[in-house]
């Protein structure tokens, strides 16, 4: 598992989110809050490594059981064992989660942070159970079964190539949220054409089933539920498939190129955008907009890697 492999120093966007970290949370300055800090937040020294490990193969672990207690006959067989090892799991989590709420100077916007929602999640069900045997009646035990699930969340906290991944998709936001855009109009006007040329007669009975089945059409999934009699509406349907192919490849190839852009260095953690005329993607250093020759403002980085 290369990807876990933190025997050198942290990358760069791994390391842009640990000084984001720091400075949202509060890094103490001394004594045994930061201490606790560097080896719970920190992975560049040997014990903030020994740490990380230590709770990715808790959380893959708890998510097996959870997977394995699911499994009607292995429920029924071994129900104590895995009971004895929810809880156990479930120990270890409480105890990470208060240490991380200890070692912080902020530990209310740890507590309303993804990750600390997660970790909340990742303990909850257990003890739900535990205060509340009531809520066996009021909620499906299924769905507290579900909850520990969410823990596999927490493993991209220690993985940092979902960072750049998550950077890259942020910074092709505006890109996806057009192309959206454009594939809900080619949906509705998909949909309409539809529901005029087959009809309620043929499962189309209103213009959002017709869009419902535009949709299932356009992503290649074809449930069978609803499908064209006439010859004109299979051709749309031909037409819409075939469209769909190079539709669905359009997000990836955004976020592929923004990828490659930020690890070639040629755009950095974070790009500029024009005031003029909203050019995105821009390098730091830029001192004029290369598409409208807009003169830029200054720019200046703080120490949590994002441009001022």
């Amino acid at each position: 598992m290369a990807t876990l492999d933190r025997s050198t120093a942290p990358s760069r966007p791994l390391a842009d989110a640990q000084a984001a970290d720091a400075r949202r949370l509060g890094r103490p300055s001394s004594g045994w809050r930061h201490r606790m800090y560097v080896v719970i937040f920190e992975a560049d020294t040997r014990a903030g490594r020994a740490f990380d490990l230590a709770v990715i193969a808790a959380i893959l672990l708890s998510v097996a059981v959870a997977v394995a207690d699911s499994v009607q006959g292995l429920h029924a067989q071994h129900r104590q064992s895995f009971a004895l090892l929810e809880w156990i799991f479930t120990a270890l989590f409480t105890l990470e989660y208060i240490a991380r709420l200890a070692c912080v100077q902020h530990p209310l916007r740890y507590a309303t942070s993804f990750f600390g929602i997660v970790d909340l999640l990742a303990m909850l069900p257990t003890w739900i159970a535990f205060f509340v045997p009531e809520a066996g009646v009021l909620i499906d035990v299924r769905i507290l079964r579900l909850l520990r699930v969410f823990r596999i969340l927490r493993l991209t906290r220690y993985v940092e190539e979902y960072t750049a991944l998550v950077d890259a998709v942020y910074a092709s936001r505006r890109k996806i949220l057009v192309f959206l855009s454009f594939v809900l109009m080619m949906v509705l006007v998909a949909g309409t054409v539809m529901y005029v040329v087959e009809g309620p007669s043929n499962g189309y009975t209103s213009i959002p089933t017709a869009m419902y089945w535009a949709v299932t059409t356009m992503t290649t999934v074809g449930f069978g539920d609803i499908t064209p009699k006439t010859d004109l509406g299979r051709a749309i349907s031909s037409v819409m498939m075939l469209l769909g192919w190079g539709v669905l490849a359009v997000p990836t190839g955004i976020v592929t190129a923004e990828m490659t852009l930020q690890r070639r260095g040629l755009v950095p953690h974070t790009t500029r955008t024009c005031p003029a005329c909203l050019t995105e993607g821009l390098p730091p250093q830029a001192r004029f907009c290369s598409q409208c020759g807009e003169r830029l403002p200054a720019y200046q980085r703080d120490e949590a890697g994002t441009t001022g």
